[in-house]
């Protein structure tokens, strides 16, 4: 019976730190505890925006591309895009722009995952639930907080690959040569073009997405009893939180790309509801701000899938090596 309270007692303490690691209460012991938390959640973040997006880059340019113009958005002329693109550029050009992607996605995903590690202590701890799953509204708010800190770090980065993106090979040569043209032809002003709808779009998206998946991962370990989703189950939790986060943020990302891409594709550089506007009175509601949704549907929820799956997998590795 000694035997059986002892194991009982590992297992709740195994189950708390998968959730949520709790605290040591020397402050001494903590720190390179800490410290290895956070590094180990940077890299498995880094390692999980890497392959998410490798994955869909040809399928992200073609959406771009339609959500800067004018075009009429169906799936067949987005197929037909990618095939007249591989012909033309070769197969390589459909990840053309993937550089710029992997240089904003890495340091993006890497402080995104890692501070929603640490938004989540700190809440449970603010909130009385060191240990525990975080109740719904502390849950939604740690996953905006960790869009919002990754997007506001990393934007430039984000501008400079949709230029990329939308924009033949000869304009920019390269990721440098596109922050050196913005810099002297635009000014370094525009490096935030877009800023606003980007972090009101990142708030509802980061913090749905991570809200649906931990809530989907909480269920399951409450209704089939077992401690860990497989990693199946956890691509298809993670393709639901992509699906409902995308879904209720897709119009802001349309604007974002707009005012993104104004100075190479004729739009004027206005302000938000200037871009709404305008978008709303030349292409109507539905087919202006969600243009290219249904690739979002497509693309979206692989990516997240991937990418939470690949950071709780990772998650999981380096604490056993650490252990």
């Amino acid at each position: 019976m000694g035997n059986g309270v002892k194991e009982g007692v590992v297992r709740l303490r195994e189950d708390a730190d998968t959730v949520l690691p709790s605290s040591v209460p020397s402050k001494a012991s903590t720190w390179p505890h800490d410290h290895r938390q956070v590094l180990s959640s940077l890299f498995s973040g880094a390692l999980a925006g890497a392959l998410a997006k490798t994955a869909v880059a040809p399928l992200d340019r073609t959406k771009i591309i339609f959500q800067v113009s004018s075009k009429r958005f169906s799936a067949k002329e987005a197929f037909r895009l990618l095939y007249f693109t591989y012909l033309n550029e070769g197969f390589f050009s459909l990840w053309r722009g993937n550089s710029a992607t992997m240089v904003r996605v890495v340091p993006y995903a890497a402080i995104q995952f890692s501070a929603h590690e640490e938004y989540k202590r700190v809440l449970g701890r603010y909130y009385g639930f060191r240990g525990e799953a975080l109740p719904p509204w502390p849950r939604l708010l740690a996953g905006a907080l960790a869009g919002t800190t990754a997007a506001s770090l990393t934007y430039p980065l984000d501008l400079v690959r949709a230029r990329m993106a939308v924009t033949p090979k000869e304009m920019y040569s390269n990721i440098f040569h596109v922050f050196i043209r913005i810099s002297r032809e635009e000014g370094l002003k525009t490096l935030y073009h877009g800023f606003t709808p980007t972090v009101l779009g990142v708030i509802p998206y980061a913090g749905l997405s991570f809200f649906t998946y931990e809530t989907l991962k909480s269920l399951h370990r409450e209704y089939s009893g077992h401690r860990q989703p497989h990693p199946f189950e956890r691509m298809i939790f993670g393709a639901c939180a992509g699906l409902i986060g995308q879904s209720a943020s897709y119009p802001l990302d349309v604007v974002r790309r707009r005012m993104q891409t104004a100075g190479i594709t004729g739009h004027p550089r206005t302000s938000i509801a200037c871009t709404l506007s305008t978008i709303v009175r030349e292409e109507g509601v539905v087919r202006g701000l969600y243009k290219g949704l249904s690739m979002n549907w497509l693309k979206g929820p692989i990516a997240v899938g991937i990418s939470f799956t690949t950071f709780d997998l990772m998650q999981i590795l380096l604490r056993r090596l650490q252990t």
